[in-house]
């Protein structure tokens, strides 16, 4: 079984590891707090995580949470999603407590999501964001990789990361979890 791992970066020392049903409020509480001064945000995060959890595309060992000092400060959900046939993986939320964004907390759970995705034999991970953040773990324009956007969003803010150097191509419209609402 999965038990996380220990982080230190500067003075941050966490733990990331497996959300487990203890942690679903304060999990809740941790994405609507992120999301209430985000630039895109809909205001219903948090409700769209419990959603996922009741979903067929849910992933246990992808919805991780980062803890310092016995406190969850930090979620990172990956859904499963298909382009064609292909299961890829959709991220979505990341979200840290506003009191501890930039102190690297997302992109230990951004790093460590990537990990365990590959282990689990995952290709891809498609994330619609903020192209300046996500680029730095290597994000880049899906459609380089033949991933379509089923709305219409800016090039930049849709975009996917090869977990797998052997990864298959994909082509065609990603196709999200039911929940997100997508059609």
């Amino acid at each position: 079984m999965y038990a996380g791992y220990q982080i230190f970066t500067g003075e941050i020392h966490m733990l990331i590891r497996r959300e487990n049903e203890s942690d679903y409020e304060k999990v809740y509480d941790v994405v609507k707090a992120s999301f209430e001064s985000a630039e895109h945000a809909d205001g219903n995060e948090q409700e769209l995580v419990n959603a996922l959890r009741n979903g067929d595309s849910y992933i246990p060992e992808l919805s991780l949470v980062a803890e310092e000092e016995g406190n969850i400060v930090g979620y990172i959900m990956f859904t499963k999603a298909w382009v064609g046939e292909m299961p890829v993986l959709a991220l979505a939320p990341l979200s840290v407590i506003p009191e501890c964004q930039r102190k690297e907390i997302g992109s230990a759970l951004i790093k460590e999501g990537h990990r365990v995705a590959a282990c689990l034999g995952f290709s891809h991970s498609v994330v619609l964001g903020n192209e300046n953040y996500y680029s730095r773990f290597g994000y880049v324009p899906a459609d380089i990789f033949g991933i379509q956007a089923p709305f219409d969003v800016p090039r930049e803010k849709f975009m996917a990361y090869k977990l797998k150097k052997d990864a298959p191509e994909v082509c065609g419209a990603m196709r999200y979890a039911r929940e997100f609402g997508i059609t």
